[in-house]
């Protein structure tokens, strides 16, 4: 009997050591196929692999199928913002290929030469292309996208647009770090500022694993020469203020920020380019009481843009300074940056539209 125990031991311990060899190990806290996504309310956790349609283990009725299809979290084809991946060097990628940057914008653009002339800069033309001449309004592109995101975000774009202004944008030269161009880009998002340029990278210019991020909510323009930039931008209305530690420069808190300004920032080492000095309108500095005389450049971005929104904000009650229309147009370039697939849906809503309308014949 104590013989027949042992060889039944022995056999169930053989057979659990196979089971155990040949199962694939997987480890919930390092596997790139698997992620934890947050619980709805009163429902259980959820674990699916990534990109895959996320199910809840039960049934579910058509109409909570629908709702569950404008839910963000659930699926790339449902969703209008699909996880980013935080390994790509996507800021250095962007800013490397001018083309790549030019096409995160959507609406149309204003020509150069279709500007006002002595008004506000505003880029947008209330036109999106869908391709085959056929075209969107702002509103009609918000009618097509609004079912398939969720209320928070939109709550969330509404917030952004009433505090973002064009009377104010950021220039950025010759970086040779991307990790000060990425926070000085952050710090222009958390503070209203859409446009920011960039101008002249250095060609050994310091790689950082820095994920998109901010820059994907910005209108970045990107200049391979100083004159071209501060041209165009005077032609905007903007007068260029190049930061600066010599002499005959204006203290920060001596300016008028209402008047549409360009600021520029210069190379960590070397500073504003000798170039960039002379065609500015003015120099400018923030006043130090320290030891050290100078900020870091991302630092520097930083205050100058915080005092100019404060500045703004008691002049004229707010930062934020577009009209109605510009701001529903700057809502729909939003929600088309939103996701690959808010393109789609744009395109599938002239198709929808086009079949409603009543034959010629």
């Amino acid at each position: 009997m104590s013989a027949c125990k042992t060889l039944v031991r022995t056999s169930l311990s053989s057979i659990t050591s196979t089971l155990r060899t040949n199962r694939p190990t997987v480890s919930l806290l390092h596997s790139p196929s698997l992620r934890f996504s947050p619980p709805p309310p009163n429902q259980a956790l959820w674990l699916a692999p990534c990109n895959v349609p996320l199910r809840p283990y039960a049934s579910i009725s058509s109409e909570a199928a629908a709702a569950d299809f404008t839910d963000e979290s659930h699926s790339e084809d449902s969703t209008l913002e699909p996880p980013e991946n935080p390994t790509q060097d996507t800021v250095e990628e962007l800013l490397r290929k001018k083309n790549d940057v030019a096409r995160l914008m959507k609406m149309e653009r204003r020509h150069e030469s279709a500007h006002q002339t002595g008004g506000r800069w505003f880029p947008y033309l209330d036109k999106f292309s869908c391709g085959e001449g056929a075209f969107l309004n702002s509103g009609e592109v918000l009618e097509a996208v609004d079912p398939y995101i969720m209320d928070v975000r939109k709550e969330k774009f509404r917030k952004v647009v009433k505090n973002r202004s064009y009377g104010v944008c950021l220039v950025v030269e010759g970086l040779g770090d991307f990790g000060n161009v990425s926070a000085a880009f952050r710090s222009a998002d958390a503070l209203g500022f859409q446009s920011v340029h960039v101008l002249d990278l250095v060609s050994d210019i310091e790689t950082s694993h820095v994920s998109m991020g901010a820059v994907k909510w910005l209108d970045i323009e990107i200049w391979n020469s100083t004159a071209e930039c501060f041209e165009v931008l005077k032609s905007r209305g903007y007068q260029i203020a190049t930061t600066h530690l010599g002499t005959n420069v204006v203290s920060i808190y001596d300016m008028n920020w209402c008047c549409p300004t360009a600021i520029v920032v210069g190379n960590e080492n070397r500073g504003i380019s000798d170039e960039a000095l002379a065609l500015s309108d003015l120099h400018c500095s923030i006043p130090m009481d320290g030891m050290v005389d100078s900020f870091n450049v991302s630092v520097a971005a930083g205050l100058l843009m915080h005092h100019a929104v404060c500045d703004r904000t008691s002049r004229l009650g707010s930062h934020g300074d577009l009209t109605s229309e510009e701001s529903q147009i700057l809502l729909a370039e939003f929600s088309l940056r939103h996701s690959k697939s808010s393109i789609s849906i744009a395109r599938e809503y002239v198709k929808r539209k086009a079949s409603l309308l009543p034959s010629k014949n």
